[in-house]
Formats: structure tokens, C-alpha cells, sequence
């Protein structure tokens, strides 16, 4: 009797797995093994010692295929992983163009410009071609023929490979050899499967020319240098259409291994890699071989040495840090934009070169006793540490736009990166002054109004404590002119100025006129004894020529994507940063010092348009600047050491800072940046003030011989009723000996020589005013 099995309940069957079925164990083998049944159904007509033979070849055969279409299956929908839409989306260079369009270098991205098939000689086309995929027209993803050859090549020993054109491409711009070792033959045969199966992918889903310009554009050259356009323009300083049949084939034939045979390192071995890709196009008759030959012959002309090492500039890295304020990080990671700037790479260079020439001028002194670059260059490279010699920045401003022209931050920008032009902080000492005197004439101060030029009194200025600042001749004056002050740059005036208007409103006034650092709130701060950076200083200057209207700064214009839609476009942004009035003021009084004050070397050096501006020299001649203006531009120039010490005796802001100055303007005057005359709009109405108050003058002050007709600005114009306080109508002349704290001597100022001003006893750094400097033959260009 046939024993039965247990019931699927039974204890019995505890823990053992249920039987499948005999007609399931039945399906699922004809599911798996159905090729094999289909191909013993096929050969069944066959003697069996004929079907043995069949079964012994044909099942392995169908097994693989089975393999082949499981493969193909599950890499074919891997594949789809990858988003064809990145074959466009290759990162390359950002362009950076000056104002005029010229190239001022390029950042972000990956060091590629992306060039259409079009654009590209076709000798070259030819070139890679025969050597990386000859039969890239006629086959599709893979080419048998070449996996045939390679098979035949490897046997006998010579390393081959067998990937197409597009297998390389989907290899390169998907990075599935990234993280490969090189031994392990189960990854390397997944990611040879992957490639095969994305570049099928590639081939249905674009034209050949499509596959073939996005190759072109992909390739590794060394050096970090990504496709065609870039490998023609670094190596050979061209666009890829002007290539030569010899240049096109060096370029292909160094493909396979860039930096081994990288024509700057080792032009023997790129020769000789072209030589074997014109042999290449011979046999697969791209050329002939007259024209290979002759091509052989053709010298190999390269970029020269001294222009392959990429200049850093103190533009570009301004430059730079706006645009991370600008773009997105997507916008820099893909890079392919073109930067309109503002700069004028005439003028960058001019500056660059004037300040340089300046300072290598300084540095021959007899007796100089600080490094000077000549001596840091004679280092040997690997012993050099950070520069420690003079340097100096500039920044060059356009008044009526606020574009910047110029921004030159140091010496030589491979050798030191601070961008001293941004981001140094330095004393400014009297360039500080203008502004000081710019509240004040906003308070109604005007120019002849008389100001003490004596010694400062104790509990006299407001916050000043002990405080009690010196002029740098240790000499003190009489009451003279406000404008007086100015122009000869004296401490004693300057800070009872600052005084009349108080410490808040000239931090105001300096907040406005465009410094970003805050002034300290202390009467110290009237004489520049706080830390600002030249493009401050050069972007406040600029309300004096414009009437009080500042153009916030700008080096952008505009940025174009890749197929020239513009993203960004900067238009001039102005604003009132003070009366008008009171700016055209401190623009004639600040033309003077130009003519008469510690500026009068401008025509002996060489400039004879009109202009205006302001010499500076922190104590002990640490810093030496010079901020001035024409009707078109502003520029500022800083001379020091980076750490600060004594630059020479007698350099101040006139000798060291003017010179450059006068040699940058002459050159924006030359290319078209004409300096017409400093004329102001600003309406003027005639008026009689007293001397001593700066009020209107009454019967009392014409009595005392205190009043005088002036021209005032209707902005800053007193009202009828605010009369002299000094004089009453009927008053009696007053006694001019008495002494008064800003009283003024009705004589006309006596003329005393320009002098150094002294700082504070317990300020830092103030200001100089330094005697007018000897005759000079003009500098011409």
C-alpha cells in the first residue's frame, strides 16, 4: 500500500518547506529552459549523432545569447540613469572682457570653450578620426571590426583597445572609469558593459556630427586643458579653425597620452605622436602621402615660454569676488559666461606699469635700507618667502558713471595676491580733511570764513579731553581763510572745523560719501587717524567733480549665458551724498592745492588739465597718498609697506603717490578721457557775510570792517534773520586783538610756505603737508 504524505498541518511536517507542485516545477523550467527546448525542437530531424554535435556547440551558444539579452536588459535600463541632457551641459571657462572687449582672462568652470563641429578645421576632424575611431560613420555604438582587431593585437602581445569614439565620450563625460582599480576585471568588465550600453543610448538618440562635436569638445589635453578650443588656443594660440594639417595631427596624436606627450614638456614625443597620426591618415586615406610628408616637415611653432604660465591680476580678482556676490553657484560651477566689465585694461596696464617704475625708482636710493623687489626676484624660487619690499595700489574711477577703470592692488600679483586696492586698510591722514570741511560748509562755513590756526585750548574741542594737536612745523598761525586750512593742510584749523560741525555730522558726511568703515567718534578722526582702503577713498572723491553725486561703484556691466541671453546688467546708480553747493566748494578749494598747495608739482610733472586733489602722509612717512580728480575720472593712489614702517625720510604723498598719479591720468587723458573744465551748475546768490561768524553781516560788522561780498550756493545759503551775533547794527568796531576762538583779522592772510603737518601727540598716524617740490623737467609720453 503507497505510503501518503501528512497533512500541510500535520506536526510531522514541522519546519519543512511545502512541495511545489509538479505541473508549477514544470512551468517555471519551460520559462527558463524554453531556448533549449526550442533548439532540440529545431534539430530534432537530425541523426543523433549529428544532434549530439548540435547540442554540444548550440547549447553554449544559446546560452550565451540568453546571457547577451539578459545583459543587455539589465544594462540598457541602468543606462537610463544617465541624462543625456550633461553631453551639452560640459563645464567650461568663463570669459572676462574689458569695456573694449578685450580678454582679460578667464575663471570658473573647467579650463574648455566649447567650439561647434563648424568651427573646427577639418583637417583636424580628419586627425582624430584616424587615429581614436576611423570607422565612426559606418558602425554604431561598438565596432566589431575593431573588437576583432584588438582581440588579434592583444594575443600577439601589443597592448590595443577596442572602445569607439562614443564609448570614450560616455566613458569621459559620465566618469565611469572614476574610482576603477586598475587589476579588478569584474568592475572593469561592468563598467565596459555600462559604457557599451550608454553609448547605444548616445548613438539613437543624436547625429553623428552631434556625437563627434561633443567629443571634440570633451577631450583631455593635460594640463587640465578640456576640449578643442582650449588645447588650440593654450598650445598654439589659435582658434581650432586656423589649425594646420601638422598642428591638427600633433593635437590628435597626443590624445592618448596628454601629459607624456605634452609638446611643451617633451616636443619630441608629441612630433613624434604626430608623425605616427599623419601615417594613420595615409593609410586610411584622409591624406595623401605627399601631404603627409610635407605636413612632417612643417616646424611646430608653440606657444612662447613667457606666455604659458597663467598672470594672476589684482583686476580679475575684484572681478572675482563680485561675481560670487552676482551669480549663482551653478552659474560658476558651469562657467561658459561672458563678463562685460568696466575696465580698461589700457589704463590697468598703464597703472600697473607707473607704480612699479615709481617704486623700483625709490628702491635704487642710495642707502635704501628695505628689500626692494630686485633683490626678493634674485631668490631662488624655493626659498622665497612672502614679499616684504614697497608696494603701492591705485584705483581709477569714472565721476559720472562710477565704473571702474582701474584696480591695481600691488606690484605684481604672482608674487603677492593681497589685493591691497580692496583689501588693505590703511591711514589715510589728510585725505581725510575735504570731508571734515564738507559737513561744515553744510552747516554754512564758507571758504573765507576765518578760521584760528593757533594753538588748540584746553576743554576748547568737544570730546577732545587733554588732546591738544600740533602742525608739523611745531608752528602755530594767526586767524586765516577756512580755505586756508584746507590747501595747506593745517591740523590746528582742520580740527576746529571739524569741531563747528561736530563729530556726528562728519561721520555722516563720510558714511554717505561712500566709506563702508565706520569713523570713530572722536575729533582724532578729523585728521585721518583711521584705517580705510584705497577704493573707499577713490569712490568718495568722486562727489567732489560731480556737485555731491555719488555713482556707487561698479565693475560689471554684464553677463551673457553661452547662447548670448544676458543674465545680469548693471546701470549707473547715483545718489545726493552732499549739498552741491557745499561740494563745489571743496572742489575749487582742492583745484588750488593742485596750484598752489602740496599738489602744485601736477603741471611740473608733466599734467596740464585741470584737476584737483589732496596729498596725504601718515607720521614718520608710513603711507604716501594722493587722491585726485578731473572732470571725467577720480583715481587714488597708496604708497607703503604692507607691514607699516618708515618708507624714506621726506616721502611724502607728493613724491611718492603724485608721481604715479600724474603718469596714470596722462594716459586716460591720451585715450580719450579729455579733463574739461571743473564748471559747476550750482546756482550762486550774492550775499554780505562777516568774516568772523560766517553770518550775515549787519551795520556792525561793516563798521569793523568784517564784512565782505560773497558768491553762495542757494543750497547752503543762511537764511535772511541769521545775522551776526558778533557785530550788532549799531556796535562799535570790535577790538581785533582780542582773543577770540574762531575770530578772524580783517587783513588779508599772510602767505606762509606749504609745511608737514604734524599728528596728534596721543593719535595715531595724521597727515602731512609738505613743502612745494622743486622744478622738474615735464614727464612727456
Amino acid at each position: 500500500m503507497a505510503k501518503r504524505n501528512p497533512p500541510e498541518n500535520d506536526p510531522r511536517r514541522k519546519g519543512k518547506p511545502a512541495a511545489v507542485p509538479v505541473r508549477s516545477r514544470s512551468t517555471l523550467a519551460w520559462l527558463l529552459l524554453w531556448p533549449f527546448y526550442l533548439f532540440s525542437w529545431l534539430i530534432r530531424a537530425f541523426s543523433w549523432p549529428v544532434r549530439l554535435l548540435l547540442l554540444s556547440t548550440g547549447y553554449p551558444l544559446v546560452a550565451g545569447l540568453g546571457a547577451l539579452v539578459v545583459c543587455a536588459v539589465g544594462y540598457g535600463i541602468q543606462a537610463q540613469r544617465y541624462d543625456l541632457a550633461k553631453l551639452d551641459a560640459m563645464p567650461e571657462r568663463t570669459i572676462v572682457l574689458d569695456r573694449l572687449g578685450e580678454e582679460i582672462g578667464r575663471i570658473h568652470g573647467e579650463k574648455r570653450s566649447v567650439v561647434p563641429l563648424a568651427e573646427v578645421a577639418e583637417n583636424f576632424r580628419k586627425a582624430i578620426l584616424a587615429r581614436e575611431d576611423a570607422r565612426f560613420y559606418t558602425h554604431h555604438a561598438i565596432d566589431p571590426l575593431g573588437i576583432a582587431r584588438a582581440v588579434v593585437a592583444n594575443i600577439q602581445g601589443k597592448r590595443q583597445g577596442a572602445s569607439t569614439l562614443t564609448q570614450q565620450l560616455a566613458s569621459d563625460v559620465f566618469q565611469l572609469k572614476e574610482g576603477e582599480q586598475r587589476h579588478h576585471i569584474l568592475r572593469q568588465a561592468n563598467r565596459k558593459l555600462l559604457e557599451i550600453a550608454i553609448a547605444c543610448r548616445i548613438e539613437t538618440s543624436l547625429s553623428k556630427d552631434a556625437i563627434l562635436e561633443a567629443y571634440i569638445n570633451q577631450i583631455n589635453w593635460g594640463r587640465q586643458i578640456r576640449g578643442i578650443g582650449e588645447a588650440s588656443r593654450i598650445y598654439f594660440e589659435k582658434h581650432p579653425s586656423e589649425l594646420t594639417l601638422s598642428e591638427s595631427a600633433m593635437l590628435a596624436g597626443i590624445v592618448r597620452g596628454p601629459d607624456a606627450f605634452n609638446p611643451f614638456s617633451s616636443l619630441t614625443a608629441a612630433i613624434r605622436e604626430r608623425n605616427t597620426t599623419l601615417d594613420r591618415m595615409v593609410e586610411t586615406e584622409a591624406v595623401t602621402r605627399d601631404e603627409a610628408e610635407a605636413a612632417k616637415k612643417q616646424p611646430i611653432e608653440l606657444r612662447p615660454k613667457w606666455r604659458r604660465d597663467t598672470r594672476e591680476s589684482y583686476a580679475m580678482d575684484a572681478i572675482r569676488r563680485d561675481l560670487e556676490v552676482i551669480l549663482e553657484k551653478e552659474n560658476i560651477a558651469l562657467g561658459g559666461l561672458t563678463i562685460h566689465t568696466t575696465i580698461d585694461l589700457r589704463i590697468q596696464h598703464k597703472g600697473e606699469d607707473a607704480l612699479d617704475k615709481k617704486l623700483r625708482e625709490v628702491e635704487r636710493i642710495p642707502g635704501y635700507p628695505h628689500q626692494t623687489r630686485t633683490g626678493w626676484r634674485a631668490q631662488a624660487e624655493d626659498k622665497r618667502e612672502e614679499p616684504t619690499y614697497l608696494q603701492g595700489a591705485s584705483v581709477v574711477v569714472e565721476n559720472r558713471s562710477g565704473a571702474v577703470l582701474a584696480v591695481i592692488g600691488g606690484r605684481d600679483a604672482n608674487e603677492s595676491k593681497y589685493n591691497r586696492a580692496i583689501q588693505s586698510r590703511r591711514q589715510f591722514g589728510s585725505l581725510f580733511k575735504p570731508f571734515v570741511y564738507l559737513a561744515a560748509f553744510d552747516v554754512g562755513l564758507r571758504p573765507d570764513t576765518s578760521i584760528s590756526d593757533g594753538p588748540i585750548q584746553p576743554g576748547e574741542i568737544k570730546g577732545a579731553g587733554t588732546w591738544r594737536p600740533h602742525n608739523s612745523d611745531g608752528k602755530f598761525g594767526g586767524m586765516e581763510p577756512a580755505s586756508y586750512g584746507l590747501i595747506r593742510s593745517r591740523n590746528t584749523m582742520s580740527v576746529r572745523v571739524g569741531n563747528l560741525a561736530g563729530v556726528a555730522r562728519v561721520s555722516d558726511v563720510a558714511k554717505s560719501a561712500g566709506f563702508s568703515t565706520p569713523m570713530p567718534a572722536n575729533p582724532a578722526a578729523f585728521l585721518g587717524a583711521w584705517e580705510v582702503s584705497p577704493w573707499e577713498i577713490a569712490t568718495a572723491y568722486s562727489i567732489f567733480p560731480n556737485n555731491g553725486t555719488r555713482f556707487c561703484p561698479y565693475l560689471i556691466s554684464e553677463i551673457k549665458d553661452r547662447k548670448g541671453n544676458i543674465l545680469y546688467s548693471a546701470l549707473p546708480v547715483q545718489y545726493p551724498a552732499a549739498k552741491a553747493g557745499a561740494a563745489w566748494s571743496i572742489s575749487s578749494i582742492l583745484t588750488e592745492v593742485t596750484t598752489h598747495g602740496t599738489a602744485a608739482s601736477v603741471s611740473r610733472l608733466g599734467f596740464d588739465a585741470p584737476c584737483g586733489g589732496k596729498t596725504g602722509t601718515t607720521n614718520d612717512f608710513k603711507d604716501a597718498w594722493f587722491s585726485g580728480f578731473t572732470s571725467n575720472l577720480t583715481c587714488t593712489v597708496w604708497v607703503g609697506f604692507d607691514t607699516p614702517k618708515k618708507i624714506i625720510q621726506g616721502g611724502y604723498g607728493a613724491t611718492l603717490a603724485l608721481p604715479v598719479w600724474v603718469d596714470i591720468m596722462k594716459t586716460a587723458e591720451r585715450l580719450g578721457y579729455k579733463a574739461g573744465k571743473l564748471n559747476s551748475n550750482v546756482p550762486l546768490a550774492e550775499v554780505k557775510l562777516c568774516r568772523l561768524s560766517g553770518k550775515r553781516a549787519t551795520a556792525g560788522c561793516a563798521a569793523a570792517d568784517t564784512a565782505y561780498l560773497d558768491h553762495v550756493p542757494n543750497d547752503t545759503l543762511l537764511p535772511p534773520g541769521d545775522l551776526c551775533p558778533l557785530h550788532p547794527a549799531r556796535a562799535v568796531p570790535v577790538d581785533e586783538t582780542a582773543q577770540q576762538p574762531a575770530v578772524a583779522s580783517p587783513a588779508p592772510p599772510r602767505a606762509i610756505p606749504v609745511q608737514q603737518d604734524a599728528s596728534p601727540p596721543h593719535a595715531t598716524p595724521v597727515e602731512e603737508d609738505e613743502p612745494s617740490p622743486p622744478r622738474a623737467v615735464p614727464v612727456r609720453e
